[in-house]
């Protein structure tokens, strides 16, 4: 039986918190008697990272292993995982859990709404921030934001949390097309959502900054800005248009076509 709901937490070097991770979701999982599957997507780790997965997967058929081709990054690897998930609702997460897994039902309470895609956001009430990021980083993803707003018209309060949920005709549409693979993909997607005219709500989340972020602010803020530059020309020649990833029919069978509600 195809599960109800898929779990994704992308993976790389996370040997010291996704065990806890790991038990903290399936618990949950268990907990509210869902019928999911949880897929960790290991992106080429040089540390015990599959091996954790794999320990935990042998005691728990609800958790399975998912291997990228080596280190490509977060984009590719939610984007692998979101497209080996069959659950009607897909949803994706940051290992570390900065926004705790019972977060899920504010998302999924959106969808059964009538939202195509939830997306949690920080900054829609900042008084859901139990641990705030440091001030240069705020002010990173404010300049970032304002970017976003002027590159490619996505008026969200925050595109970058780790923590969004998608129905599965929109996982079909959307990730088979998505090209950024680093840290940059989160803006693709929702571009693609708005092209496609999947509604789009943005939920405010419970979220904690962690300490373990890889992200440097401007070796890769230089790097998010090309990539946005990137992705208005890859709609420009094309690149975005149905193709073999997006079934012959979508075009008739989207939701939402009168525009994605922000």
């Amino acid at each position: 039986m195809e599960p109800t709901y898929s779990i994704v937490i992308p993976a790389y070097n996370e040997s010291t918190r996704l065990g806890a991770t790991l038990e903290k979701v399936l618990s949950y999982v268990h907990t509210q008697g869902w019928n999911a599957e949880l897929i960790v997507v290991n992106d080429g780790s040089h540390d015990d990272t599959a091996e954790i997965v794999r320990t935990f997967a042998a005691k728990d058929p609800a958790l399975r292993l998912v291997e990228n081709p080596g280190n490509r990054g977060k984009g590719y690897s939610v984007r692998n995982g979101m497209l080996h998930a069959h659950g009607r609702v897909v949803l994706f997460s940051d290992a570390d859990l900065s926004s705790p897994i019972e977060e899920a039902a504010k998302l999924i309470q959106t969808l059964e709404a009538g939202a195509d895609i939830a997306i949690g956001s920080r900054w829609l009430r900042a008084e859901t921030q139990t641990q705030r990021q440091p001030v240069y980083r705020q002010i990173f993803g404010r300049i970032f934001n304002l970017l976003l707003r002027l590159t490619l018209g996505l008026h969200f309060k925050d595109t970058q949390c780790g923590f969004k949920a998608f129905k599965q005709p929109a996982v079909q549409a959307i990730f088979p097309l998505q090209k950024i693979e680093r840290w940059g993909f989160d803006p693709e997607i929702l571009f693609l959502a708005r092209k496609f005219g999947f509604r789009v709500q943005e939920v405010p989340v419970a979220w904690g900054h962690s300490g373990g972020t890889r992200i440097h602010p401007l070796i890769d803020g230089s790097r998010m800005f090309m990539e946005m530059l990137h992705i208005r020309w890859n709609d420009l020649t094309g690149k975005y248009d149905a193709g073999p990833g997006i079934p012959a029919q979508a075009a008739n069978t989207l939701p939402g076509r009168g525009g994605a509600r922000h």
